[in-house]
Protein backbone atom coordinates (compact mmCIF):
# COMPACT_ATOMS: atom_id res chain seq x y z
CA UNK A 1 0.00 0.00 0.00
CA UNK A 2 1.27 3.86 -0.72
CA UNK A 3 1.77 4.96 2.35
CA UNK A 4 0.87 8.60 3.47
CA UNK A 5 3.00 11.25 5.07
CA UNK A 6 0.56 13.36 7.22
CA UNK A 7 0.87 14.15 10.27
CA UNK A 8 0.14 10.98 12.22
CA UNK A 9 -2.89 10.97 14.42
CA UNK A 10 -4.44 7.88 15.10
CA UNK A 11 -2.21 5.94 17.88
CA UNK A 12 -3.70 2.77 20.30
CA UNK A 13 -3.77 3.19 23.92
CA UNK A 14 -0.54 1.50 25.30
CA UNK A 15 -2.05 -1.42 27.15
CA UNK A 16 1.18 -2.97 28.61
CA UNK A 17 4.68 -2.63 28.83
CA UNK A 18 8.45 -5.17 29.06
CA UNK A 19 11.93 -4.70 28.48
CA UNK A 20 11.38 -6.88 25.05
CA UNK A 21 8.63 -4.39 23.89
CA UNK A 22 4.71 -5.02 24.29
CA UNK A 23 3.32 -7.46 24.37
CA UNK A 24 -0.60 -9.01 24.53
CA UNK A 25 -0.63 -12.86 24.73
CA UNK A 26 -3.71 -14.40 24.66
CA UNK A 27 -5.17 -17.44 22.29
CA UNK A 28 -8.53 -17.30 20.73
CA UNK A 29 -10.00 -20.00 18.21
CA UNK A 30 -11.39 -19.43 14.64
CA UNK A 31 -15.45 -21.01 13.44
CA UNK A 32 -14.96 -22.29 10.51
CA UNK A 33 10.34 -2.14 -21.75
CA UNK A 34 6.53 -0.35 -22.78
CA UNK A 35 3.92 -2.59 -23.31
CA UNK A 36 3.49 -3.40 -26.86
CA UNK A 37 0.08 -5.71 -26.79
CA UNK A 38 -3.27 -6.04 -25.00
CA UNK A 39 -4.13 -9.43 -25.76
CA UNK A 40 -7.51 -10.93 -25.00
CA UNK A 41 -8.59 -12.61 -21.47
CA UNK A 42 -9.38 -15.93 -21.43
CA UNK A 43 -11.26 -16.45 -17.81
CA UNK A 44 -12.58 -19.45 -16.24
CA UNK A 45 -14.82 -20.66 -14.55
CA UNK A 46 -17.65 -18.18 -15.50
CA UNK A 47 -17.27 -14.89 -13.48
CA UNK A 48 -19.94 -12.85 -11.62
CA UNK A 49 -20.41 -9.37 -11.27
CA UNK A 50 -18.97 -8.49 -7.68
CA UNK A 51 -20.25 -4.94 -7.59
CA UNK A 52 -23.87 -6.98 -7.05
CA UNK A 53 -23.08 -8.51 -3.64
CA UNK A 54 -24.28 -6.97 -0.37
CA UNK A 55 -21.91 -6.02 2.49
CA UNK A 56 -19.78 -9.06 3.76
CA UNK A 57 -21.38 -11.45 1.06
CA UNK A 58 -19.64 -14.56 0.33
CA UNK A 59 -18.92 -15.03 -3.28
CA UNK A 60 -16.55 -17.58 -4.79
CA UNK A 61 -16.35 -20.08 -7.56
CA UNK A 62 -17.03 -23.91 -6.93
CA UNK A 63 -12.84 -24.35 -6.70
CA UNK A 64 -12.60 -22.15 -3.63
CA UNK A 65 -14.37 -22.09 -0.50
CA UNK A 66 -13.64 -20.57 3.04
CA UNK A 67 -12.47 -23.18 5.97
CA UNK A 68 -11.90 -20.57 8.52
CA UNK A 69 -11.93 -16.81 9.65
CA UNK A 70 -10.15 -15.83 13.15
CA UNK A 71 -11.36 -11.70 13.49
CA UNK A 72 -8.62 -9.37 14.47
CA UNK A 73 -8.79 -9.13 18.47
CA UNK A 74 -7.91 -6.59 20.85
CA UNK A 75 -6.13 -4.79 20.69
CA UNK A 76 -5.82 -4.84 16.88
CA UNK A 77 -9.64 -5.09 16.33
CA UNK A 78 -9.70 -1.44 15.38
CA UNK A 79 -10.86 0.05 11.69
CA UNK A 80 -7.08 1.74 11.91
CA UNK A 81 -5.19 -1.17 12.74
CA UNK A 82 -4.51 -2.56 9.11
CA UNK A 83 -3.62 -5.93 8.74
CA UNK A 84 -0.68 -6.37 6.56
CA UNK A 85 1.42 -9.02 5.49
CA UNK A 86 2.75 -12.50 6.62
CA UNK A 87 5.09 -14.94 7.02
CA UNK A 88 5.25 -18.66 7.96
CA UNK A 89 7.60 -21.19 9.46
CA UNK A 90 6.25 -24.49 10.91
CA UNK A 91 3.16 -24.62 12.08
CA UNK A 92 2.79 -20.73 12.71
CA UNK A 93 1.98 -17.80 10.70
CA UNK A 94 2.92 -14.12 11.64
CA UNK A 95 0.62 -11.52 10.25
CA UNK A 96 2.29 -7.90 10.47
CA UNK A 97 -0.48 -4.98 11.68
CA UNK A 98 0.33 -1.54 11.35
CA UNK A 99 0.11 -1.41 15.23
CA UNK A 100 1.97 -4.68 15.47
CA UNK A 101 2.65 -8.48 14.81
CA UNK A 102 0.15 -11.39 15.49
CA UNK A 103 1.06 -14.96 15.93
CA UNK A 104 -1.00 -17.70 15.09
CA UNK A 105 -0.85 -21.33 15.81
CA UNK A 106 -2.26 -22.76 12.44
CA UNK A 107 -1.27 -26.36 12.73
CA UNK A 108 -5.11 -27.49 11.94
CA UNK A 109 -5.72 -24.62 9.50
CA UNK A 110 -9.48 -25.01 10.01
CA UNK A 111 -8.97 -23.92 13.49
CA UNK A 112 -6.01 -21.41 13.82
CA UNK A 113 -5.53 -19.62 17.14
CA UNK A 114 -3.70 -16.62 18.21
CA UNK A 115 -0.42 -17.53 20.15
CA UNK A 116 0.69 -14.10 20.85
CA UNK A 117 -0.01 -10.40 19.98
CA UNK A 118 2.99 -7.67 20.23
CA UNK A 119 2.12 -4.35 20.04
CA UNK A 120 4.47 -2.29 18.61
CA UNK A 121 3.08 0.85 16.34
CA UNK A 122 4.44 1.88 12.88
CA UNK A 123 3.46 1.41 9.21
CA UNK A 124 3.40 -1.54 7.99
CA UNK A 125 4.98 -3.58 9.74
CA UNK A 126 6.04 -5.85 6.88
CA UNK A 127 7.45 -9.21 8.54
CA UNK A 128 9.74 -11.76 7.66
CA UNK A 129 11.18 -14.92 9.67
CA UNK A 130 14.76 -16.87 9.66
CA UNK A 131 15.10 -19.43 12.72
CA UNK A 132 14.62 -17.75 15.95
CA UNK A 133 14.52 -14.12 14.31
CA UNK A 134 11.46 -12.22 13.29
CA UNK A 135 11.88 -8.95 11.15
CA UNK A 136 9.07 -5.62 11.02
CA UNK A 137 9.34 -2.88 8.81
CA UNK A 138 8.76 0.59 10.62
CA UNK A 139 7.33 3.18 7.66
CA UNK A 140 6.23 5.83 10.05
CA UNK A 141 8.20 8.79 11.45
CA UNK A 142 8.58 7.79 15.30
CA UNK A 143 10.05 9.62 18.79
CA UNK A 144 11.98 6.51 19.11
CA UNK A 145 12.64 3.13 18.16
CA UNK A 146 10.94 1.47 21.37
CA UNK A 147 7.80 0.09 21.22
CA UNK A 148 6.20 2.31 23.20
CA UNK A 149 7.65 5.39 20.85
CA UNK A 150 4.44 7.94 18.95
CA UNK A 151 3.78 9.07 15.81
CA UNK A 152 6.06 12.31 15.06
CA UNK A 153 6.02 14.51 11.51
CA UNK A 154 8.38 13.77 9.46
CA UNK A 155 10.02 17.07 10.36
CA UNK A 156 10.67 15.65 13.78
CA UNK A 157 11.53 12.12 12.75
CA UNK A 158 14.18 10.27 15.24
CA UNK A 159 13.62 6.59 14.15
CA UNK A 160 12.02 4.32 11.36
CA UNK A 161 13.93 1.13 9.87
CA UNK A 162 13.87 -2.71 11.08
CA UNK A 163 12.96 -4.11 14.07
CA UNK A 164 14.35 -7.49 14.91
CA UNK A 165 13.03 -9.58 17.62
CA UNK A 166 13.96 -13.11 18.88
CA UNK A 167 10.82 -15.34 18.62
CA UNK A 168 12.55 -18.43 20.26
CA UNK A 169 9.02 -18.40 22.24
CA UNK A 170 6.39 -17.89 19.77
CA UNK A 171 4.28 -16.67 23.21
CA UNK A 172 6.68 -14.31 24.30
CA UNK A 173 8.53 -12.96 21.51
CA UNK A 174 11.65 -10.64 22.39
CA UNK A 175 12.95 -7.44 20.81
CA UNK A 176 16.30 -7.31 20.46
CA UNK A 177 17.91 -4.97 18.36
CA UNK A 178 16.66 -1.91 15.74
CA UNK A 179 18.31 -0.39 12.68
CA UNK A 180 17.53 2.79 11.40
CA UNK A 181 17.35 3.05 7.25
CA UNK A 182 16.83 6.23 5.04
CA UNK A 183 13.54 7.10 4.60
CA UNK A 184 12.19 4.06 6.77
CA UNK A 185 11.50 0.56 5.58
CA UNK A 186 8.16 0.64 3.62
CA UNK A 187 8.94 -3.02 3.17
CA UNK A 188 11.84 -5.58 3.20
CA UNK A 189 13.24 -8.77 1.47
CA UNK A 190 15.10 -12.17 3.53
CA UNK A 191 18.16 -12.94 1.22
CA UNK A 192 20.21 -15.68 2.57
CA UNK A 193 24.07 -14.99 2.58
CA UNK A 194 25.76 -17.39 0.78
CA UNK A 195 27.75 -18.87 3.92
CA UNK A 196 24.54 -19.04 5.67
CA UNK A 197 26.46 -17.39 8.69
CA UNK A 198 24.63 -14.14 7.97
CA UNK A 199 20.98 -13.09 6.18
CA UNK A 200 20.79 -10.08 4.69
CA UNK A 201 17.71 -7.26 4.15
CA UNK A 202 16.95 -5.39 1.11
CA UNK A 203 15.41 -2.78 2.69
CA UNK A 204 12.58 -0.95 -0.10
CA UNK A 205 11.43 2.46 0.94
CA UNK A 206 10.69 6.02 -0.63
CA UNK A 207 9.22 9.54 -0.61
CA UNK A 208 12.01 11.72 -0.22
CA UNK A 209 11.62 15.43 0.93
CA UNK A 210 13.42 18.23 1.80
CA UNK A 211 11.94 18.55 4.86
CA UNK A 212 11.66 15.11 5.62
CA UNK A 213 14.39 13.88 8.61
CA UNK A 214 16.66 11.26 7.68
CA UNK A 215 15.09 11.06 3.56
CA UNK A 216 16.90 13.64 1.92
CA UNK A 217 16.17 13.62 -1.98
CA UNK A 218 17.45 12.23 -4.13
CA UNK A 219 16.78 9.10 -2.86
CA UNK A 220 17.33 6.13 -6.06
CA UNK A 221 19.25 3.48 -3.39
CA UNK A 222 18.19 0.52 -1.07
CA UNK A 223 19.42 -0.33 2.31
CA UNK A 224 21.09 -3.74 2.74
CA UNK A 225 20.99 -4.60 6.52
CA UNK A 226 23.27 -7.42 7.51
CA UNK A 227 22.10 -9.26 10.32
CA UNK A 228 25.18 -11.90 11.63
CA UNK A 229 23.21 -15.24 13.13
CA UNK A 230 24.88 -15.72 15.80
CA UNK A 231 24.95 -12.60 17.00
CA UNK A 232 21.75 -10.59 15.84
CA UNK A 233 22.22 -7.63 17.71
CA UNK A 234 25.35 -6.82 15.93
CA UNK A 235 22.71 -6.17 12.72
CA UNK A 236 23.91 -2.95 10.81
CA UNK A 237 23.66 -1.37 7.38
CA UNK A 238 26.52 -2.78 5.38
CA UNK A 239 25.28 -1.13 2.02
CA UNK A 240 23.15 1.78 -0.09
CA UNK A 241 23.26 0.82 -3.47
CA UNK A 242 22.36 3.44 -6.10
CA UNK A 243 19.84 1.74 -8.67
CA UNK A 244 19.09 4.61 -10.50
CA UNK A 245 22.24 6.44 -11.36
CA UNK A 246 19.92 8.68 -13.71
CA UNK A 247 17.67 9.42 -11.23
CA UNK A 248 14.67 6.77 -12.43
CA UNK A 249 11.28 7.61 -14.47
CA UNK A 250 10.31 11.22 -13.87
CA UNK A 251 6.94 10.60 -13.64
CA UNK A 252 3.93 12.52 -14.57
CA UNK A 253 2.21 14.63 -11.55
CA UNK A 254 -0.97 12.94 -10.86
CA UNK A 255 -1.03 10.72 -13.21
CA UNK A 256 2.36 8.15 -12.76
CA UNK A 257 4.90 7.60 -10.29
CA UNK A 258 8.27 9.08 -10.62
CA UNK A 259 11.08 6.56 -9.08
CA UNK A 260 12.72 7.58 -6.23
CA UNK A 261 13.76 4.05 -4.56
CA UNK A 262 11.89 0.80 -4.26
CA UNK A 263 8.31 -0.28 -3.05
CA UNK A 264 9.00 -4.30 -2.64
CA UNK A 265 11.96 -6.17 -4.13
CA UNK A 266 11.76 -10.23 -4.58
CA UNK A 267 14.69 -12.10 -4.86
CA UNK A 268 15.47 -15.93 -5.97
CA UNK A 269 18.80 -16.87 -4.23
CA UNK A 270 19.16 -19.77 -6.19
CA UNK A 271 19.56 -18.33 -9.38
CA UNK A 272 21.40 -14.89 -7.65
CA UNK A 273 18.63 -13.02 -9.77
CA UNK A 274 15.71 -10.07 -8.19
CA UNK A 275 13.09 -8.51 -9.43
CA UNK A 276 12.23 -4.79 -8.21
CA UNK A 277 9.22 -2.98 -8.68
CA UNK A 278 10.55 0.19 -8.03
CA UNK A 279 8.07 3.34 -8.55
CA UNK A 280 7.95 4.18 -11.89
CA UNK A 281 10.43 1.01 -12.98
CA UNK A 282 10.30 -2.51 -13.29
CA UNK A 283 13.89 -4.02 -12.97
CA UNK A 284 15.77 -7.16 -12.83
CA UNK A 285 19.27 -7.64 -10.88
CA UNK A 286 21.70 -9.89 -10.42
CA UNK A 287 22.20 -10.43 -6.86
CA UNK A 288 25.72 -13.12 -6.69
CA UNK A 289 27.04 -10.51 -4.55
CA UNK A 290 24.67 -10.20 -2.00
CA UNK A 291 25.89 -6.74 -0.81
CA UNK A 292 26.51 -5.39 -4.59
CA UNK A 293 23.03 -5.85 -6.21
CA UNK A 294 23.55 -5.13 -9.94
CA UNK A 295 20.55 -3.70 -12.16
CA UNK A 296 20.81 -5.68 -16.02
CA UNK A 297 17.76 -4.34 -17.08
CA UNK A 298 15.09 -2.02 -16.65
CA UNK A 299 11.55 -1.78 -18.15
CA UNK A 300 8.61 1.27 -17.65
CA UNK A 301 5.06 0.84 -18.89
CA UNK A 302 4.08 4.23 -19.43
CA UNK A 303 1.03 3.58 -20.93
CA UNK A 304 -1.21 1.65 -18.50
CA UNK A 305 1.42 1.14 -15.36
CA UNK A 306 0.80 3.94 -12.59
CA UNK A 307 3.30 2.55 -9.46
CA UNK A 308 5.17 -0.47 -9.70
CA UNK A 309 4.33 -1.75 -6.52
CA UNK A 310 5.28 -5.53 -6.44
CA UNK A 311 6.83 -8.71 -8.45
CA UNK A 312 6.81 -12.64 -8.25
CA UNK A 313 9.39 -14.93 -10.19
CA UNK A 314 7.69 -18.20 -12.00
CA UNK A 315 9.74 -21.37 -10.46
CA UNK A 316 11.56 -21.44 -13.68
CA UNK A 317 12.85 -17.78 -12.99
CA UNK A 318 11.95 -17.35 -16.81
CA UNK A 319 9.43 -15.04 -16.08
CA UNK A 320 8.12 -12.03 -13.40
CA UNK A 321 4.52 -11.04 -12.64
CA UNK A 322 4.85 -7.07 -11.63
CA UNK A 323 1.77 -5.40 -10.07
CA UNK A 324 0.63 -1.68 -11.04
CA UNK A 325 -0.99 -0.45 -7.45
CA UNK A 326 -2.78 2.36 -9.20
CA UNK A 327 -4.85 4.70 -6.44
CA UNK A 328 -2.14 3.06 -4.01
CA UNK A 329 -4.68 0.45 -2.67
CA UNK A 330 -7.37 3.03 -1.34
CA UNK A 331 -9.20 3.68 -4.48
CA UNK A 332 -11.70 1.21 -6.49
CA UNK A 333 -9.83 0.77 -9.75
CA UNK A 334 -11.95 -2.90 -10.48
CA UNK A 335 -14.89 -1.75 -12.93
CA UNK A 336 -15.10 -1.21 -16.35
CA UNK A 337 -14.26 2.63 -16.13
CA UNK A 338 -10.53 2.10 -15.19
CA UNK A 339 -10.50 -1.02 -17.70
CA UNK A 340 -8.52 -3.94 -18.15
CA UNK A 341 -5.01 -2.96 -18.06
CA UNK A 342 -4.64 -0.67 -15.59
CA UNK A 343 -4.36 -1.30 -11.87
CA UNK A 344 -3.17 -5.09 -13.28
CA UNK A 345 -0.57 -7.68 -13.52
CA UNK A 346 1.82 -7.28 -16.19
CA UNK A 347 3.54 -10.50 -17.02
CA UNK A 348 7.20 -10.38 -18.36
CA UNK A 349 9.62 -12.86 -20.15
CA UNK A 350 12.87 -13.14 -18.98
CA UNK A 351 14.58 -13.14 -22.11
CA UNK A 352 18.88 -14.11 -22.90
CA UNK A 353 21.50 -15.50 -20.89
CA UNK A 354 23.86 -13.61 -18.22
CA UNK A 355 24.11 -9.66 -18.47
CA UNK A 356 21.92 -9.72 -21.32
CA UNK A 357 18.88 -11.13 -20.01
CA UNK A 358 15.42 -9.01 -20.79
CA UNK A 359 12.43 -8.23 -19.41
CA UNK A 360 10.00 -8.58 -22.38
CA UNK A 361 6.54 -7.88 -22.12
CA UNK A 362 3.53 -10.41 -22.73
CA UNK A 363 0.51 -9.44 -21.48
CA UNK A 364 -1.98 -8.13 -18.58
CA UNK A 365 -3.68 -9.42 -15.95
CA UNK A 366 -7.14 -7.95 -13.96
CA UNK A 367 -9.36 -10.15 -12.04
CA UNK A 368 -13.00 -10.07 -14.67
CA UNK A 369 -15.63 -9.06 -11.96
CA UNK A 370 -16.53 -5.40 -11.98
CA UNK A 371 -16.39 -4.23 -8.24
CA UNK A 372 -18.59 -1.64 -6.24
CA UNK A 373 -17.60 2.25 -5.94
CA UNK A 374 -16.92 1.56 -2.28
CA UNK A 375 -14.80 -1.24 -2.91
CA UNK A 376 -10.68 -0.53 -2.73
CA UNK A 377 -9.52 -2.84 -5.41
CA UNK A 378 -6.36 -3.43 -6.84
CA UNK A 379 -3.52 -5.99 -7.63
CA UNK A 380 -1.70 -6.71 -4.76
CA UNK A 381 -0.03 -9.41 -2.93
CA UNK A 382 0.23 -12.92 -3.92
CA UNK A 383 2.18 -15.81 -4.47
CA UNK A 384 3.27 -19.07 -6.31
CA UNK A 385 1.02 -22.27 -5.86
CA UNK A 386 4.05 -25.31 -6.35
CA UNK A 387 2.53 -26.78 -9.15
CA UNK A 388 5.26 -28.61 -11.46
CA UNK A 389 5.29 -27.43 -14.97
CA UNK A 390 2.56 -24.98 -14.97
CA UNK A 391 2.75 -21.39 -13.72
CA UNK A 392 0.23 -20.64 -11.03
CA UNK A 393 -0.05 -18.08 -8.55
CA UNK A 394 -2.93 -16.80 -5.73
CA UNK A 395 -3.09 -13.40 -5.52
CA UNK A 396 -4.95 -10.63 -2.81
CA UNK A 397 -7.00 -7.71 -4.32
CA UNK A 398 -8.26 -5.98 -1.51
CA UNK A 399 -11.86 -5.87 -1.70
CA UNK A 400 -11.72 -7.92 -5.10
CA UNK A 401 -11.06 -10.83 -2.66
CA UNK A 402 -8.32 -13.33 -3.83
CA UNK A 403 -8.09 -14.67 -7.43
CA UNK A 404 -6.15 -18.32 -8.48
CA UNK A 405 -5.10 -17.67 -11.91
CA UNK A 406 -2.77 -19.28 -14.64
CA UNK A 407 0.39 -17.56 -16.53
CA UNK A 408 1.81 -20.89 -18.03
CA UNK A 409 0.86 -19.15 -21.33
CA UNK A 410 2.27 -16.03 -20.90
CA UNK A 411 0.32 -14.33 -23.65
CA UNK A 412 -3.22 -15.23 -22.16
CA UNK A 413 -3.32 -15.52 -18.26
CA UNK A 414 -6.34 -17.39 -17.13
CA UNK A 415 -8.18 -17.16 -13.64
CA UNK A 416 -8.92 -20.66 -12.69
CA UNK A 417 -10.88 -19.36 -9.51
CA UNK A 418 -11.87 -16.62 -6.81
CA UNK A 419 -13.19 -16.12 -3.55
CA UNK A 420 -14.41 -12.76 -2.12
CA UNK A 421 -16.58 -10.66 0.09
CA UNK A 422 -19.04 -7.84 -0.78
CA UNK A 423 -17.85 -4.42 0.28
CA UNK A 424 -17.60 -3.61 3.88
CA UNK A 425 -19.77 -0.87 3.01
CA UNK A 426 -22.59 -0.08 0.55
CA UNK A 427 -22.58 4.20 0.97
CA UNK A 428 -19.13 4.29 1.51
CA UNK A 429 -15.41 4.05 0.31
CA UNK A 430 -13.78 1.84 3.49
CA UNK A 431 -10.33 0.54 3.22
CA UNK A 432 -10.14 -3.27 3.77
CA UNK A 433 -9.90 -6.56 1.68
CA UNK A 434 -6.94 -9.14 1.22
CA UNK A 435 -3.54 -7.46 1.95
CA UNK A 436 -1.84 -10.65 1.01
CA UNK A 437 -3.42 -13.94 0.07
CA UNK A 438 -0.35 -16.76 0.07
CA UNK A 439 -0.15 -20.68 -0.69
CA UNK A 440 1.17 -22.77 2.56
CA UNK A 441 1.83 -26.12 3.04
CA UNK A 442 -1.55 -27.08 1.31
CA UNK A 443 -3.81 -23.80 1.60
CA UNK A 444 -4.52 -20.25 1.26
CA UNK A 445 -3.83 -17.67 4.14
CA UNK A 446 -5.39 -14.31 3.46
CA UNK A 447 -4.43 -11.53 5.72
CA UNK A 448 -7.44 -9.12 5.68
CA UNK A 449 -7.16 -5.59 6.26
CA UNK A 450 -10.41 -5.66 8.54
CA UNK A 451 -11.58 -9.05 8.92
CA UNK A 452 -8.22 -11.06 10.19
CA UNK A 453 -6.73 -13.91 9.19
CA UNK A 454 -8.89 -16.01 6.56
CA UNK A 455 -7.78 -19.64 5.50
CA UNK A 456 -9.19 -20.74 2.00
CA UNK A 457 -9.10 -24.54 0.38
CA UNK A 458 -8.73 -25.07 -3.04
CA UNK A 459 -10.20 -28.30 -4.62
CA UNK A 460 -9.34 -27.94 -8.59
CA UNK A 461 -7.71 -31.04 -10.39
CA UNK A 462 -5.10 -28.80 -12.02
CA UNK A 463 -3.35 -27.72 -8.04
CA UNK A 464 -3.54 -31.07 -6.27
CA UNK A 465 -0.04 -32.31 -6.58
CA UNK A 466 0.81 -28.40 -4.51
CA UNK A 467 -0.86 -30.21 -1.73
CA UNK A 468 2.26 -32.44 -1.59
CA UNK A 469 4.67 -30.25 -1.52
CA UNK A 470 5.68 -29.03 1.96
CA UNK A 471 8.24 -26.13 3.32
CA UNK A 472 10.03 -25.75 6.77
CA UNK A 473 9.35 -21.45 6.29
CA UNK A 474 8.06 -19.43 3.91
CA UNK A 475 8.55 -15.73 2.93
CA UNK A 476 7.38 -15.17 -0.31
CA UNK A 477 9.62 -12.46 -1.31
CA UNK A 478 12.66 -14.98 -0.95
CA UNK A 479 11.22 -17.50 -3.94
CA UNK A 480 12.62 -20.68 -3.29
CA UNK A 481 12.46 -23.64 -6.37
CA UNK A 482 10.72 -26.73 -6.04
CA UNK A 483 10.10 -29.89 -7.87
CA UNK A 484 9.88 -29.58 -11.80
CA UNK A 485 12.40 -26.52 -11.45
Amino acid sequence: MIRSRTSPTRRLRIVSLTAAGLLVAGVATAPVSSAQETPRLSVEPATVNGAGLGVDEISSSPNLRQIANLPKQAPFDTSAAFGSDLAFQGRYAFVGNYDGVVIYDIGQPSAPKIVSQVLCPGSQNDVSVYGNLLFLSTDSPRSDDSCASTGVDRSETKWEGIKVFDITDKANPRYIKSVQTACGSHTHTLVPAKDSKSVYLYVSSYGPSDTYVGCPPPHDSISIVKVPLRSPTDAAVVATPNLFPDGGYPGIPQQKTATSGCHDITVYPAKDLAAGACMGDGILMDIANREAPRVINRVRDTENFAFWHSATFNNAGTKVVFTDELGGGGAATCNPATGPNRGADAIYDVTGRGDARKLVFRSYFKIPRTNADTENCVAHNGSLIPVPGRDIMVQAWYQGGVSVWEFTDSRHPKEIGFWERGPLSDTQLRTGGSWSAYWYNGHIYSSDIQKGLDVLEVNDPRVWSAKLVRVDELNVQTQAGYLGN
